[in-house]
């Protein structure tokens, strides 16, 4: 009898563990949407644009060793960055089990005009903090 009700739990945790990894995955790839959706906005509207939209209320970001805290605080940041340039695409994605914060990384590209208007590439690596709102949709925390 004790070894048909273990089969029974264990049966039972298995299948839970499936639901939770569909849901991780789920998770992940809104993530991913939202990362690219992100990109392609900077690259057709422009980085003060997909900021203002992307970043939740109370999001961070560090620029030249500077902490720029807060939507408002970012707005008046971005204010001068119009540039369409940057671009960048996620190499890995993770989320926590509870579907509320997950992480980005990869590689991103910004083409500019120096001041004697030479074409310019800056190339690096990017990571974003991502955190579920209370609507359901993901803003970025961190960047």
């Amino acid at each position: 009898m004790l070894s048909v009700f273990l089969i029974y739990l264990f049966t039972c945790f298995s299948c839970i563990q499936k639901v939770e990894e569909k849901k991780i995955e789920v998770w992940k790839n809104e993530i991913i949407k939202t990362e690219l959706d992100f990109s392609n906005m900077a690259q057709k509207e422009g980085m003060d644009k997909a900021f203002l939209h992307y970043v939740a209320n109370d999001g961070v970001l560090l620029r030249n060793d500077k902490l720029i805290k807060g939507k408002d605080n970012i707005r008046s940041y971005m204010k001068s960055n119009t540039s369409k340039g940057l671009s960048w695409k996620p190499d890995f994605v993770d989320v926590s089990a509870s579907g509320d914060l997950g992480y980005t990384y990869g590689k991103y590209s910004y083409r500019y005009q120096d001041s004697l208007g030479n074409s310019k590439i800056n190339e690096g690596v990017f990571h974003t903090v991502w955190k579920r709102q209370t609507n359901g949709v993901w803003r970025f925390v961190w960047d």
